[in-house]
C-alpha cells in the first residue's frame, strides 16, 4: 500500500483507533514496518492520543479518593475489574481525537473559505475597474467619433521633430480631448503642458500625461491656437515659451 494514501486516507488514525477494515490492516503493518518515516508518524500521533487522553481526564472529587481506600481497607480479597475502566478510557481518547480532527478540518475549510472570499472580492474589484474604465474610454470614443468634433494634429518643432499629439475639439459641446501617445517621453522632473492663445495671452489648459491615450482639457472660448511646451513636473502657472515644442492654428 503507498504511503500517500494511508496518509491522505487517514488508515493511521482509524488502524490506531481500532477502526480500520480488517482488510486493510496487515497492509498498514506491513508499510509501518517497511517504512520508518511512517513508522515515526504513527509513533507520533499515538503520543499526541495519549497526551490528549491525559488532557481530557478528570481529577475526580477527594470523597471519590477515600471511598476507595476504605473499600480496599475492607478486604485484600477483592480484584479490581479493569475492564469497564479500560473500556471508559478508550471510548473518551476517541472521543478526544474525534473532536481534535473535527475542529482541524473545521479550520481547514474556514481558512479555505476565507481565502476564497478575498479572491472574489478582488476579482469583483478588478472587475468594477475594468468597467469603469470601459465606460470612461467608451464615452472618450464617443465624444471624438461626434459629427461636431474637429480633429487637429499637431506636429513638434525642431526641439521635438517626432513629437506628434492630436486634439479633438468640440466647439459646440465645449470639449477638448487629446491623444499625447506620439509625444516623446519626458525625465521625471518635467511634463507636457498644453495651452490656448486668446488675443495674445496663454491660457493653461491642463498637463498631459504620455502615458495616457485620450485626456479631456478644459475648453477655453475664442482661442486663436494650441500650444504644447516643456513645463516642470507639476504643471506651470505661465507657458516656458522658449520649450514650446507645438502648436496648432484654429
Amino acid at each position: 500500500m503507498e504511503k500517500k494514501r494511508i496518509l491522505e486516507d487517514g488508515l493511521l488514525e482509524l488502524y490506531l483507533t481500532g477502526e480500520l477494515p480488517i482488510e486493510l490492516m496487515s497492509d498498514v503493518e506491513k508499510a509501518l514496518k517497511e517504512d520508518k518515516d511512517l513508522k515515526a508518524q504513527f509513533d507520533a500521533l499515538e503520543a499526541d492520543f495519549e497526551r490528549m487522553g491525559m488532557e481530557q481526564a478528570i481529577i475526580p472529587p477527594n470523597e471519590v479518593k477515600e471511598n476507595l481506600i476504605n473499600s480496599l481497607e475492607q478486604t485484600d480479597k477483592r480484584k479490581i475489574n479493569w475492564l469497564p475502566l479500560s473500556i471508559a478510557a478508550g471510548l473518551a481518547l476517541i472521543f478526544a481525537f474525534s473532536t481534535f480532527l473535527m475542529y482541524s478540518r473545521w479550520q481547514d475549510a474556514e481558512n479555505y473559505l476565507n481565502n476564497l472570499q478575498s479572491q472574489t472580492a478582488e476579482l469583483q474589484r478588478r472587475v468594477e475597474n475594468l468597467e469603469s474604465d470601459y465606460q470612461l474610454t467608451s464615452t472618450r470614443l464617443e465624444s471624438i467619433n461626434n459629427v461636431n468634433v474637429v480633429p487637429l494634429v499637431l506636429y513638434g518643432n525642431h526641439k521635438a521633430p517626432n513629437a506628434k499629439a492630436v486634439a479633438y475639439v468640440n466647439h459646440k459641446s465645449k470639449v477638448v480631448i487629446i491623444n499625447p501617445r506620439g509625444l516623446p517621453a519626458l525625465p521625471t522632473n518635467r511634463t507636457y503642458q498644453m495651452w490656448s492663445d486668446v488675443d495674445g495671452e496663454m491660457i493653461n489648459m491642463g498637463i498631459l500625461s504620455t502615458d495616457q491615450e485620450l485626456i479631456t482639457l478644459k475648453y477655453i472660448e475664442n482661442a486663436e491656437s494650441l500650444n504644447i511646451t516643456i513645463e516642470p513636473a507639476g504643471g506651470n502657472d505661465h507657458p516656458t515659451v522658449e520649450e514650446l515644442v507645438s502648436y496648432v492654428t484654429l
